[in-house]
């Protein structure tokens, strides 16, 4: 799922190249064009800083996994250090302006918990090759429940 006309452009060339089949739909994480309960996965990677309505998106994750689905994610998230997530929320208006409406002080991993996909596996670590707004990630699995 790609929303933007460019990137979806790029990954339909990538995806004919790919060795299994691969479908690219146009869409957003806030109105996924599939069944309740259809899928086996989904996979969030560095996008849900960027989608218009977490909470949304993340109720339409928990929609179409089937029970004991996996959302993986990789995602740069919200700082536990005080100091990084007050400087998150002051430049989270200048920061998305300038990297494609991405929100740095998201706290993620409580989103994921709150739509309702128990998180089984977490590693936060900081990444010092990106700027620190966006240093805190998060490599994880949360499962749906019945």
């Amino acid at each position: 799922m790609e929303p933007e006309p460019h990137l979806r452009r790029l990954a339909l060339a990538a995806a004919s190249q790919a060795p299994v089949p691969i479908r690219v739909v146009a869409g957003t994480a806030e109105a996924l064009p599939i069944h309740d309960s259809a899928l086996d996965a989904v996979v969030a990677s560095l996008v849900l800083c960027t989608v218009t309505d977490l909470d949304l998106a993340l109720a339409e994750t928990r929609r179409v996994l089937r029970p004991g689905g996996r959302l993986r994610f990789y995602e740069h998230v919200r700082a536990t250090d005080p100091r990084l997530a007050r400087w998150q929320d002051r430049l989270e208006r200048p920061w998305g302006w300038l990297v494609g409406g991405c929100h740095p002080n998201r706290d993620t991993v409580a989103a994921i918990t709150a739509a309702g996909l128990r998180p089984v596996q977490l590693d936060r670590f900081d990444l010092q090759a990106m700027p620190p707004p966006a240093r805190p990630h998060v490599l994880g699995v949360a499962q749906r429940g019945p």
